[in-house]
């Protein structure tokens, strides 16, 4: 079972999706030469929502399921050379196993065993409480963002305590750990930690600014009304009941755009919840403005659609956080396309993206061009295959840029 193909460069298990930048990095390390493929073990239906496609996935429902999770797990332990993981406490191999070792031996000793057999480990780091202790991040700057966030007083989701002891785990295990965003701090401060934009990739033909709209999703004919999309996933779930606070910070946008259009701007909020990922691009293609957050620091999913769809975007860029990223990637720093705002400045920015459309377009060509550039899957493709095939070679530096 151990032995490798002669035709594989090598043999990598993704356990946990990250959305769905796993599934597009698999399948163009496959025309590289990798046996690379997707284990979906989340349970959760809403989590299917931001799903692409998977080669595995788990049965629940019935403790004899945990049977099944174990032989798969024992039969890719000859099968696979490297694991990567994803999403703070996602190390495991689903729920069912992770407890019946947690009961029987000790919690995260099926991780454990992969390291004692000479199985390389990465980890691709998913947020602000990913292995960062909470009073850490309320650091940050002069606005915590942790006081716009659902979870701030639910200690069981982001506490000191949980997130530091994740930290310490994640750091024993991982051999090489994948970052986007700076916020080097706590147990993101480690050698093994790397600014890797690469791997929240995109398939760049399926996201592309000349996307053909399906009748059933286009809207009406604009005649000159700007559009500004928000959208947050699970927005109910992690936003204030009835104010819609949320560190998405659509708590500003709602009654900013109200005003703005009080004021006679002719704009139209499109504002989306939950929705198929996959369907989600149409809408986004169909806006000039894509909004985001204002007080984290940084960007996620939405941000990287927008821009490979050539839409001109707004977010809050950390200062900080944008020199950490610069140490290790300076042309990511220095090119980065998205207009950085704050609650204070976020009015100003909007008028004058709403008012001059040639700016909008200038704006999200770069942002194309730096998607397609940047985070890309082709380009996440070629940036993996050197250093999975430099932890396999044992290379002291798999991620250097050479």
């Amino acid at each position: 079972m151990s032995l490798r193909s002669g035709a594989d460069r090598g043999r990598v298990l993704y356990a946990g999706q990250s959305y769905y930048n796993t599934w597009y990095l698999s399948r163009e390390l496959r025309k590289l030469g990798w046996k690379a493929d997707v284990l979906n073990w989340d349970p959760s239906p809403a989590a299917k929502l931001h799903d692409h496609g998977q080669d595995f996935s788990f049965p629940y429902g019935s403790p004899c399921h945990v049977v099944h999770h174990l032989g798969s797990y024992l039969r890719w332990i000859g099968q696979y050379d490297i694991f990567h993981f994803s999403t703070a406490h996602g190390m495991r191999f689903g729920p069912y196993l992770h407890g019946a070792v947690a009961k029987l031996l000790r919690p995260g000793d099926e991780i454990r065993l992969l390291k004692r057999l000479g199985k390389k480990i990465v980890y691709s780091n998913n947020g602000c409480y990913d292995g960062v202790a909470r009073t850490s991040f309320a650091s940050w700057g002069d606005r915590p963002v942790c006081a716009d966030c659902r979870w701030r007083n639910s200690p069981s989701v982001c506490s000191d305590e949980r997130n530091l002891t994740w930290g310490a785990f994640r750091n024993s295990m991982a051999d090489y750990q994948i970052l986007l965003g700076g916020n080097r701090i706590d147990y993101n401060v480690d050698p093994r930690v790397h600014e890797e934009p690469e791997f929240y990739c995109l398939d760049e033909d399926f996201w592309h600014p000349e996307l053909v709209i399906p009748p059933r999703f286009r809207l009406p004919a604009a005649n000159g009304t700007v559009r500004i999309y928000h959208g947050v996933a699970n927005a109910t779930l992690r936003s204030d009941a009835g104010t819609m606070r949320n560190i998405k910070s659509t708590h500003i946008y709602l009654p900013l755009i109200e005003q703005l259009k009080r004021e006679g701007f002719d704009i139209e909020l499109m504002f989306f919840e939950s929705m198929p990922n996959r369907d989600l691009r149409y809408y986004q293609s169909q806006a000039d403005i894509v909004v985001d957050m204002l007080t984290f620091g940084f960007f996620g999913a939405n941000v990287r659609e927008a821009m490979m769809l050539g839409k001109p975007v707004v977010c809050y860029l950390r200062p900080e956080w944008l020199e950490q990223m610069r140490a290790e990637i300076p042309d990511y720093a220095d090119e980065l396309p998205v207009v950085s705002a704050t609650p204070d400045t976020v009015r100003d920015v909007l008028i004058d993206l709403i008012t001059h459309p040639e700016k909008r377009r200038e704006i999200g060509a770069r942002g194309r061009e730096f998607a397609v550039k940047w985070h890309s899957s082709r380009v996440a493709a070629r940036r993996f295959d050197k250093i999975y095939s430099r932890l396999l070679a044992g290379d002291s530096e798999p991620g250097r840029r050479d």
